[in-house]
């Protein structure tokens, strides 16, 4: 069963559950492993991607998404993809990667397996904007071995940039300036095996010996960051299911302190996996489970929480919402936006295309899209304008305001040979609201949908 739909009935009759929620925050394809970024303004979000036929870690291209409120999450395309490393394997292997920006450069540290040898390894993609066009920086693997992957990249007040990365082990090596090679090496980071540093101790199966054995809690996936004088590791602790904890130290180099657990299990989901960032005066903290309609252990899905610092810098116990952040910007109705900006859908896919034009597609009918706070200001919005491509039904796009249901405020007809229509807005539609775009036809799948705009 894909993740697309049920049944169209069932997309009105899951409204209580997708429509309110903003917890998973991108409802179009599984995002396991988020990996935030603040630049310039907006929060660029990088994930992996389950796919939907998935039984097990089945992952071929990593997807990227941006936001400037923290509830409407635009997609900005599948921007690299096992194929972007031609020594790799190809179709499979494509797990958690983590992005950043330097010089004008980007550098996407991504964990692959490599073909010739079948080892754990870690790539770099490099790229002058974040929507490409993405290449191999190197050629070949930054490194391989075992346990080489969950990647994570900072850049020091100094500017030195580290790389952290690991499973039941944890390592970590200063990059040089070029971003693609290290200084002089890695190794394991100090203290790990002593549980002050990483966690109580429990019994797990250590893969590199072929044994259970016992083990600090920490498990894999670190995530870096300073805040002030110190130094933050989180991670997923605990063994399977996992859980979220953290450590701190007064260097990069350690000694590192363990200070507890932040985070539960994940809803079902056995891992759980991200990070935290700071973005327009709040904390956030971004992880994945497995609540999205047939999600699991391998159909995972990004979520976000805010927090607060406690007044001795403490990362406090974060307990899981279906509501997740509160807005911080709104939507301008009056500007082009593009239909893969959404805070949830029904039904819908996105393409899986890299570059800077894209779309939502796999539309049938009863699918919808909920746009938040959309902003209309004092003056009453007239004329509502679409933009499909790619016909293969006729069908309606509606749009309504707060809630499904009742009469739609515009209906725009699709036909053949359209691309572009327009039509009269009802009543008089002033102020904030949530934005429902609901797509009628008949069994068949409909169009695509580029973008909207009110005038």
């Amino acid at each position: 069963m894909e993740l697309r739909k049920l049944l169209p009935a069932a997309s009105l009759l899951l409204l209580p559950v997708l429509g309110q929620a903003q917890n998973p925050v991108i409802s179009t394809s599984y995002t396991p492993d988020p990996a935030p970024y603040v630049h310039d303004g907006k929060v660029y979000l990088f994930v992996d991607h389950d796919e939907d036929d998935a039984t097990y870690f089945l992952m071929k291209d990593w997807l990227l998404y941006s936001t400037a409120d923290m509830v409407n999450w635009t997609y900005l395309g599948a921007q690299v993809s096992t194929a972007t490393f031609g020594w790799a394997f190809q179709g499979d292997r494509a797990w958690a990667s983590q992005a950043v920006e330097r010089n004008g450069k980007w550098y996407w540290y991504v964990c692959l397996t490599e073909a010739e040898t079948r080892s754990d390894a870690l790539a770099v993609a490099i790229a002058d904007d974040p929507q490409g066009p993405w290449r191999d920086a190197i050629g070949g693997p930054l490194a391989t071995g075992f346990s080489f992957i969950d990647p994570t990249v900072f850049i020091d007040n100094d500017g030195i940039p580290y790389l952290f990365w690991g499973n039941k082990g944890c390592w970590y090596g200063r990059l040089n300036d070029d971003m693609i090679s290290f200084a002089d090496g890695w190794k394991e980071v100090p203290g790990f095996h002593d549980p002050a540093c990483f966690g109580p101790e429990s019994v797990k199966m250590n893969w590199a010996k072929g044994k259970e054995e016992m083990m600090v809690g920490y498990e894999e996936g670190p995530w870096v960051t300073r805040k002030g004088d110190t130094y933050y590791m989180t991670y997923p602790a605990g063994g399977v299911p996992e859980h979220m904890a953290y450590s701190t130290a007064p260097t990069i180099d350690g000694p590192w302190t363990y200070r507890g657990r932040i985070m539960d299990e994940a809803e079902n989901s056995f891992t759980i996996h991200g990070g935290e960032i700071y973005y327009k005066g709040q904390w956030y903290m971004f992880y994945h489970n497995g609540a999205l309609p047939n999600g699991g252990g391998f159909h995972r899905s990004t979520c976000v929480e805010e927090f607060e610092l406690g007044p001795d810098g403490s990362i406090p116990f974060i307990p899981f919402t279906k509501e997740g952040p509160s807005p911080v910007g709104t939507i301008n109705p009056y500007e082009r936006v593009e239909a893969e900006t959404m805070a949830s859908s029904w039904g819908v896919k996105t393409d899986r295309k890299d570059g800077k034009d894209h779309y939502v597609t796999q539309i049938h009918n009863g699918d919808w899209i909920k746009v938040r706070e959309v902003d209309f200001g004092d003056k009453a919005a007239e004329m509502v304008s679409v933009e499909t491509l790619n016909f293969m039904s006729e069908g309606r796009i509606e749009f309504y305001l707060d809630e499904l249901g009742g009469n739609p405020i515009a209906g725009l007809d699709i036909r053949d040979g359209q691309t572009a229509n327009t039509s009269r807005i009802r009543g008089n539609v002033t102020g904030r609201h949530d934005l429902y775009i609901l797509f009628r036809g008949g069994d068949e799948q409909l169009f695509d949908f580029d973008w909207w705009k009110m005038n």
